[in-house]
């Protein structure tokens, strides 16, 4: 079970969240993973970044707030004053490692990956022993474990990728003994360790992705996903209110959902339990009667057909063309090994006939170093003055139909284009993903809840499942998806 950071926000959320796992471990073996609370991984980032400015008041502020935070939660969960004096011990040993780190910055005036990894992964450290204590309040044994002991990574900070044997062997080792003793432990999301131990994050929303890795180390029954939504919906309920909850998805649906923005779900999430089958819930902390989204190996029996909507709000369309690629061998390889190497997700990517015009869409925070990216490979062509001027960017939205076997679904796809051609919406470029599951359009920024809205509607996403019951309504749409422009948490 992995509990995200609005799951895990204050003291009445943690005791809602061990309730669920106190529930939940009277009928199986149950390993918890959990996020910072909420908003502490940002103000981490923040402390990095203000140390790098030199800025000490504020630095000290931060953690001061932070020690505050903490500290009131201990007081409202733990009641024995031995046991709280020690947890408090611990956390404060933790805030004042924080402190160190950042006043290193302070004198070097630098602020490396390297080092930004191990202060934003320092909220996970906090939560994971508070949470632990709350069980063992009320009588659920219960230990903290840090993820750096038992995710192996390599070493690319700030976006690390687990090492799958090392990191099974460890997890077997350590975690599977507590939990043949009918302990739970409570690992650390969001980070692990290289093989020197030195700590590494999985990126931003990794908490998800850690549960997995996780998960398919110990050969579990099965993955929960706990956040402050009742599942994957069939569209951002801020964008479409008629959204509603999908009862049950494939693997490759879901992994589509996620990549193309419903960041309800890391889009890496599904990788590690796939060769295994093991089946992931999304479920409501905050509504756990609620049956939540059901995501599978072929999810349910469907010939073709549009599921959901998803939605980048802030994409970049970057344009490589002209002279200064002309007579070049291999540019577009050359142009995906590029953007491979900055990790920049190339969301789409598509070329001309005469080879001389090749377009790519990345998340528009990933454009400059992209852009920057490609001019410098092609300099090393002596053409770097001609790609000064045919590599540009533009801001755009991507919108993606998601689904099963979307080459059989023509006349689903010809009612969507339709019904954006009612609407006099611009279609900058179409794609149908590789996977079959997913057709996407790229269209300008300033139409996206526009586009959302007529499709929904004249596909009707929201009315009925399946099966053809009706679906459940969304219960909380306060609490919905964040899209790769906006200030994630590490939920």
């Amino acid at each position: 079970m992995k509990f995200g950071g609005t799951s895990v926000g204050d003291a009445s959320c943690i005791a809602r969240v061990v309730e669920i796992v106190r529930t939940a471990s009277c009928e199986c073996s149950i390993a918890v993973v959990v996020s910072a609370m909420s908003g502490v991984t940002n103000r981490l980032i923040e402390a990095a970044n203000q140390s790098r400015d030199g800025n000490a008041a504020a630095l000290a502020e931060i953690f001061a707030q932070l020690e505050h935070q903490h500290d009131q939660v201990v007081t409202a969960l733990i009641h024995s004053v031995a046991e709280r004096q020690c947890l408090q011990s611990k956390l404060h040993e933790l805030i004042a490692e924080g402190k160190r780190l950042c006043h290193g910055i302070i004198l070097l005036r630098e602020l490396t990956p390297r080092t930004l990894d191990a202060i934003s992964g320092l909220g996970e450290r906090l939560c994971a022993p508070l949470v632990a204590a709350a069980l063992s309040e009320i009588g659920v044994a219960s230990v903290p474990l840090d993820a750096t002991e038992l995710i192996v990574t390599d070493s690319y900070y700030g976006g690390a990728e687990p090492l799958d044997d090392p990191t099974r062997a460890r997890c077997q080792a350590r975690v599977i003994p507590l939990l043949h003793e009918g302990i739970v432990p409570v690992v650390t999301g969001f980070i692990g360790a290289t093989e020197e131990g030195i700590l590494t994050t999985l990126g931003r929303g990794g908490s998800d992705y850690s549960a997995t890795i996780l998960g398919a180390a110990l050969d579990a029954d099965e993955v929960v996903i706990w956040s402050d939504v009742s599942g994957l919906l069939t569209a951002d309920p801020r964008l479409v209110p008629q959204a509603s909850t999908i009862a049950e998805i494939s693997y490759r649906e879901a992994a589509e959902m996620a990549y193309f923005g419903a960041k309800v779900l890391h889009s890496k999430t599904l990788r590690p339990v796939t060769a295994r089958g093991i089946p992931i819930w999304i479920r409501n902390t905050f509504a756990p009667d609620e049956p939540g989204t059901k995501i599978t190996p072929s999810g349910p029996l469907k010939l073709a057909g549009v599921r959901a909507l998803t939605a980048i709000s802030d994409a970049a369309l970057i344009t490589v063309t002209g002279s200064g690629t002309q007579g070049l061998p291999d540019v577009l390889a050359r142009i995906v090994a590029t953007a491979s190497a900055i990790r920049a997700d190339v969301l789409m990517i598509s070329q001309s006939s005469s080879h001389n015009d090749i377009c790519l869409v990345v998340p528009s925070p990933l454009a400059e170093r992209t852009v920057e990216a490609l001019r410098h490979e092609f300099s090393q062509d002596g053409m770097h003055e001609g790609m000064e001027d045919t590599v540009f960017e533009a801001t755009v939205s991507v919108i993606t139909l998601v689904g099963q076997n979307m080459r059989m679904a023509s006349r689903t796809v010809a009612r969507a284009l339709a019904a954006l051609g009612q609407e006099n919406m611009n279609i900058i470029a179409t794609v149908v993903g590789s996977s079959d599951c997913s057709m996407s359009f790229v269209v300008p920024q300033q139409n996206m809840k526009v586009v959302l809205a007529s499709i929904h509607r004249e596909l009707e996403l929201g009315s009925r499942d399946v099966n053809g019951r009706p679906v459940a309504a969304v219960s909380n749409q306060s609490a919905v998806w964040d899209y790769p422009s906006a200030q994630a948490s590490a939920d």
